[in-house]
């Protein structure tokens, strides 16, 4: 579990995001919680302490079990919030969150449309 992630399939996610000029950032370390729930300010800011750029609720188990499988696996994760550590924000809500992913869905949609069919031909072999 050194690497949860694939780093090769990870490659043709920031490959093709470049391609179709998409903001995106190729790395970053991700913080899974147990939810659904907001974090705390207090867990925001310790998470932030320990080097997370993204907290999330739906990783784990996932990525746990794909990599058991020797399935290469990849997320996408698309910010919406900030948490609550950021002074001057407004406290995440769920309709905060809805509204940003609507706005980001074709984004996504774009990707991975563009994404799939070179998956078909990809080896991976990162197991």
């Amino acid at each position: 579990m050194s690497e949860p992630f694939c780093p090769r399939l990870r490659q043709l996610f920031i490959q093709t995001a470049n391609e179709l000029k998409l903001k995106h950032h190729p790395a970053g370390t991700m913080i899974t919680i147990e939810g659904p729930r907001f974090s705390t300010k207090t867990e925001s800011l310790m998470f932030r302490q320990w080097g997370g750029d993204v907290i999330n609720m739906s990783t784990v188990p996932e990525v746990i079990l794909a990599r058991e499988a020797n399935i290469c696996y990849q997320t996408i994760a698309m910010a919406t919030d900030y948490d609550c550590w950021k002074e001057g924000e407004e406290p995440v809500a769920w309709d905060i969150i809805t509204e940003r992913m609507a706005k980001n869905y074709d984004k996504i949609k774009k990707l991975l449309i563009n994404i799939i069919p070179k998956i078909n031909y990809y080896k991976c072999d990162c197991r």
